[in-house]
This record gives C-alpha cells, sequence and structure tokens, in this order.
C-alpha cells in the first residue's frame, strides 16, 4: 500500500532499485545531488541535472518537462554518498512560470521498476520559491528510506545548491538554466539496446500513452530493424546511454503459456539493390497476426521516436558548431571586421548548412520508408486497431475474445505530421481515461466556443466506449454514464438509443449519488473475495463483466462524498474491473485545490481535438495527440452498437 508522506515524514525503502515520478502540470526542471554524512554535496560532479544526467546509481531526465522519471539504484551508489535529495525548479529565460505558487502542487512518487507505488508526497504550500528539494534517499543504520523535505527557496537553484555547501552554486545553476533555455538538453540519442528486438529498456508501465512519459510506455529505444531508419545523429555528437540496466520487456501474449513464439511470416520479395526493404504488414514477432501487427506498430513508434530525436541531436550539433566556431572569430579583434571575418563568418553557415541538410536528408528517407510502411499496415489492421473509416468496420460482427489492444487515436511529430502512428492501448485498461473538455494548448483554433468543446469531448467520450463495447465479446463489458445536467444528452443518444448502456444516464444529485455508491461497492465486495483467496464465491447473478462508468460535466452535482467515492474508484476501480472515463475541465474542478490531483495523474489523458500534452521523456518529444472519431455523416457507429446491443440481448 502506498505511503502518502506529509513533510518531514519518512518510510523504509524495501528496494534498491527504484523510480521516482515527477508531475507539476507545467515544465519543470529535475534533478538530485548526492551528499555525504553531514549533508554537504562535494562538488559539480555530485549533482546530476539536464546537462550532466548520470552518475553512479543515479539519472535524471534530459531537459524540463511536466513529468519526469529519475532512475535509482541504490546498490550502485557510492559508499561516501548518504543521502540523495531530488530537486525541482521552475526553467528561468523561457517565458513559464517564475514561481512554484502559480503552478499546481508538484506530486512526487517513488515506485518499484513494475510500477508499484512506495511512498508518494505531495508539495503543497510553495509560493515564491522557485526551486526546492521535494524529498531525499537516506541511509540509516544500513538501510535506505525516504523523506518528504518540500523545502523551498525564492533565490532557486543557486540558493538551493549554496544551501547544500556547494562553492560553484551559482555558476552552476546558470549553467544549468541556460542549458534548458537554449535547448541544449534536447541533443540526446535514443539509447540502443543489444538484443536486436523492438523492446525497451524498462522504466515505468504505461500511460501505455500516459501524458506521463512515452505514449507507448517510458521504455528504452530498440535496435533498429534491419533496412529500417537507423538515425542520423552526426559522430561527433555525444551521447551518454542510459544506466537503469532493466531487462526487456516481454512482448508475449498475457493468455499465452511462456514459451518461444513461432517465427515472422515470410519476408518480402528482396529489394533492388541499393533499395530499402519492401515493407509487409505482420513482419514482427508474435503467436497471431494481430500479436505480430500490434509489435509492428510498436516497432514503427519507436523507429519515428529514433530517427526524429537523431535529426534534432544532429541539428543541435550543427548550431552548437557554428556557434563555437562564431565565437572563436569574435574573440580575435583581428578577424572581427574586414573580408577574413566574413569569409569565416560565411565558413561556418556553410559548414551548419551541410550539416542540417545531410540531417534532415537522413530523416526524410527514413520518413519515406516509414510511411510507406505504414501505407501498408494500416489497411491490414484488425477490427480494434482499426479507425472508424476502415472497411473492416463495416463486416462488424462481435468478437468472441478480447483483443490484446485498443486504439485510442493517432500520434505524429512537427517533422512530419501527417506520418500518423496508431496509438494503442493494451486491454484490459490499466488506467482510466481523461477527456479534458478545457481550453488548453490545442493546435486546433477551430472550437474556441467552449460548449463546442464540451460537445466534442462528449461525442469523443462516446466515441471510445462504443469502441470498447464494440470489441469485447457479448456479455464482458458493460457502460454506466453520469451526467447530472443532462447537457451531455445528445452525445450520448447513440448509446440510448442503441439500449448499449447499463441503465439510462443517472442525472442530479441522487443519481450520481447511487450509481458510484453501486460501482464502489462492487470494487469492495471484489476486493475481499479476492483478498480472501474465495473469488469464486460471489453472490448469484453478481455481473463479472468489465465495467466502464462515463462521468460527463465534473465536478457539478458532485458533493464531498462523491468526489472521495470518485477518486476511490480511479484508484482502485482498474485492479478489479472497474474504470472511470471522465469528461472534465480541470480549471472548473479548480476550487478543490491539490485535492484532486491525485485523480488526474491517475487517469490518462486524451483531448477532443489534436493536441501536443504526450510527453516523452526519454528522447526529448512532445507527440501530437489526434482521437479516432467517427467520419461525420457515417452511420457505422449506429451499425455497430446494434449489433452490439442484439448480442447483449441473446446473451442474457
Amino acid at each position: 500500500m502506498t505511503a502518502e508522506l506529509v513533510r518531514g515524514q519518512n518510510h523504509p525503502l524495501s528496494q534498491a532499485r527504484l523510480e521516482i515520478r515527477v508531475s507539476a502540470g507545467k515544465p519543470i526542471v529535475a534533478g538530485a545531488t548526492l551528499s555525504d554524512e553531514r549533508g554537504k554535496v562535494q562538488g559539480v560532479e555530485w549533482v546530476a541535472h539536464p546537462g550532466t544526467p548520470t552518475l553512479p546509481g543515479l539519472e535524471v531526465s534530459r531537459q524540463a518537462a511536466a513529468d519526469h522519471r529519475l532512475a535509482v539504484d541504490l546498490d550502485a551508489v557510492p559508499e561516501a554518498v548518504h543521502r540523495v535529495s531530488v530537486l525541482l525548479a521552475l526553467p528561468s529565460g523561457v517565458g513559464g512560470p517564475v514561481q512554484f505558487g502559480a503552478v499546481a502542487a508538484p506530486f512526487v512518487a517513488v515506485t518499484g521498476l513494475d510500477g508499484t507505488e512506495i511512498a508518494s508526497y505531495t508539495i503543497t504550500g510553495l509560493e515564491a520559491e522557485s526551486a526546492v528539494v521535494a524529498l531525499e534517499l537516506y541511509r540509516r543504520q544500513g538501510a535506505w528510506k525516504v523523506r518528504a523535505v518540500g523545502q523551498g527557496y525564492a533565490g532557486g537553484l543557486a540558493e538551493l545548491l549554496a544551501d547544500q555547501g556547494l562553492p560553484e552554486a551559482h555558476q552552476l545553476a546558470g549553467g544549468i538554466n541556460e542549458a534548458v533555455a537554449q535547448g541544449v538538453a534536447r541533443s540526446v540519442q535514443a539509447p540502443r539496446t543489444s538484443d536486436g528486438d523492438r523492446s525497451r529498456q524498462a522504466a515505468a508501465p504505461a500511460l501505455g500513452p500516459d501524458q506521463t512519459g512515452s505514449p507507448y510506455g517510458a521504455q528504452g529505444a530498440p535496435e533498429p530493424r534491419q533496412g529500417y531508419p537507423t538515425g542520423s545523429v552526426d559522430p561527433s555528437a555525444s551521447t551518454q546511454p542510459s544506466g537503469s540496466g532493466v531487462g526487456p520487456i516481454d512482448y508475449s501474449h498475457p493468455r499465452r503459456q511462456n514459451a518461444a513464439p513461432p517465427p515472422p511470416p515470410p519476408a518480402a520479395p528482396p529489394a533492388q539493390p541499393g533499395q530499402p526493404a519492401r515493407p509487409v504488414a505482420g513482419d514482427a514477432t508474435g503467436w497471431s497476426m494481430e500479436e505480430r501487427l500490434y509489435n509492428q506498430v510498436w516497432g514503427m513508434f519507436e523507429d519515428l521516436a529514433r530517427t526524429t530525436a537523431a535529426y534534432r541531436s544532429a541539428v543541435d550539433f550543427a548550431d552548437s558548431r557554428m556557434e563555437k566556431e562564431l565565437d572563436q572569430v569574435l574573440s580575435d579583434p583581428r578577424s572581427r571586421i574586414g573580408g577574413q571575418g566574413d569569409a569565416a563568418r560565411e565558413t561556418a553557415r556553410a559548414k551548419h548548412t551541410q550539416l542540417v541538410d545531410q540531417a534532415r536528408t537522413a530523416l526524410d528517407r527514413d520518413l519515406a520508408q516509414l510511411t510507406a510502411e505504414i501505407e501498408v499496415v494500416e489497411p491490414a489492421l484488425p477490427l480494434a486497431f482499426a479507425r472508424w473509416d476502415n472497411p473492416v468496420w463495416h463486416g462488424y460482427r462481435v468478437p468472441m475474445e478480447i483483443p490484446m489492444a485498443l486504439r485510442l487515436g493517432d500520434l505524429h511529430l512537427p517533422e512530419c505530421p501527417e506520418l500518423r502512428i496508431p496509438m494503442l492501448v493494451r486491454l484490459p485498461l490499466e488506467r482510466g481515461l481523461w477527456i479534458d473538455s478545457g481550453r488548453s494548448g490545442s493546435l486546433d483554433d477551430v472550437y474556441n466556443d467552449s460548449h463546442d468543446l464540451r460537445q466534442l469531448a462528449m461525442e469523443t467520450a462516446v466515441a471510445h466506449a462504443a469502441r470498447l463495447l464494440a470489441v469485447y465479446p457479448a456479455g464482458e463489458f458493460t457502460v454506466h454514464a453520469i451526467d447530472p445536467a443532462g447537457s451531455g444528452a445528445q452525445a450520448l443518444a447513440p448509446l440510448v438509443q442503441t439500449g448499449v448502456l447499463a441503465a439510462p444516464p443517472a442525472i442530479g444529485a441522487a443519481g450520481v449519488s447511487d450509481v458510484l455508491a453501486r460501482l464502489t461497492q462492487r470494487v469492495d465486495l471484489v476486493q475481499m473475495a479476492v483478498r480472501g483467496g474465495a473469488a469464486d464465491s460471489l453472490p448469484p447473478g453478481f455481473d463479472t463483466s468489465e465495467q466502464l462508468l462515463i462521468v460527463n460535466d465534473f465536478p457539478h452535482g458532485f458533493d464531498d462524498r462523491a468526489v472521495t467515492q470518485l477518486r476511490y474508484l480511479a484508484d482502485e476501480g482498474p485492479a478489479v474491473g472497474v474504470h472511470l472515463m471522465m469528461v472534465a475541465d480541470r480549471e472548473e474542478a479548480s476550487a478543490y485545490g491539490p485535492l484532486l490531483d491525485p485523480l488526474w495523474r491517475s487517469l490518462m489523458r486524451l483531448t477532443p481535438v489534436p493536441d501536443d500534452h504526450l510527453a516523452d521523456p526519454w528522447v526529448g518529444h512532445a507527440w501530437t495527440y489526434e482521437p479516432c472519431l467517427v467520419p461525420h455523416g457515417s452511420e457505422v457507429l449506429q451499425q455497430v452498437l446494434t449489433q452490439v446491443a442484439i448480442a447483449r440481448t441473446k446473451h442474457r
């Protein structure tokens, strides 16, 4: 059970290999210091920050981001180190907030490598501070503990580091802020494993697609496939591999026995000399074509992430090289003016252009090959992986088995917005979903009216719910809806009219209370049965199907008790098959303050319009997410839900 710490409280650590997750809502810098038994940092080499992200037993993020994952191996920490302090700071000079009082309360969690939370701490009470020691891991009588600190510094990183006894505090703080402001920390090539598979070094379970970490989970990049993108980083650009040392992810199907999978399908006909290999749908390992396509889609995501990271790294290297050469020219008074200086400047710019052009050529080559692959793979995707405009939906039949994964939308990067990778999440869902109906930094300016955006958010939620109903066998997935004010009636109409809801949408405070009470009781009952080893002794007639609760217009119609029940369902529900789908604007619930921060963090944030909110801290990408919506005027949703309703009636 997670220990929710308050300031000054400590908790024992039973594991040596840990992950520290940070969520702040706005981009922040995350770092760490190593200190001796007196709490003193011996030198800059004992500080991990975006410019120097790796120390013995410690690795931090390489850039400012709203979410971070820091890897810690306490067994690898030097014997002289008695304390590991986790630091958070607001970046300066980038136009963002300058004090923590202007952002949501930062949240820090210490987890195991499997994602299980050991201890968490919400840092409240910060106002003018721009840097804070969030927590510390410390030795005590041969064992390690974690303590919630929450010590803020209005003077920023410089004051914080000076307080820990670092003589070069101001110089180091300035260097960190400058590196973050210039984007130097973005120059990171994705590390590679040695197994040649599409597995990354595991750092945490997914947001699946999480707003925290990579949309396909925060794992390290694989070796490139033969004949596929290999990146375009200039060999002069220095990078450091990850020190996490975690083994590769097992891609075997969870319902299969632990045996070697069959070989992949036959390779495509050989390409012409000098030409890339011809793409083939299902060109990956797996027990079935569905599993092969799932792994292939994941592989395309990895390839796009790696080749884009390589391109950005090469451009950063070219920028820094040109800046260095220009500085050398300007440092000599004799060459600042006149023909010699102009020639040197032109030479530096020409080298820069050449390096960037070479990087772009390599990127375009890789993007072209990935585009050719997605054009082959997209039509071959099974129903659960397909967009609503795929012809496979016109031949829909209720499935007999639960698929491996479900498509929630598409992902793309600004270097090639037309190349879209399906965003697949494993089933059953491990987290609830939050459809953000608020106005944010959306890339789509069409929906300026808040009412239209709320309506689109509800339509997005209905499309996701319909997709979940469609891919589960008859009677194995049940949907409930809460619509306190009835504002979502139009969007919910397809679910209501076809009769696929368990009951009409609950309205008013009484309806909200009744639905939440029944689902909370269900979670309690199943948990007691499982913990007591009596999972087969549930009451007769107990509905064992997965449950989904759609919540519209939160927090309107919710009292304090209902809010507590909602938090409970978000935390405990997924483990026993009860899932939330919240349609809400976080700003409208701001009156609750940090009370609701754990609720938002527990849900996977999706948007009804394209938005670049999905962060991949491993390679520094902000992926643009675009939901899968039913084409305007299409009857496919009504047809699919009708088939689901007929199958549910027969199943009863």
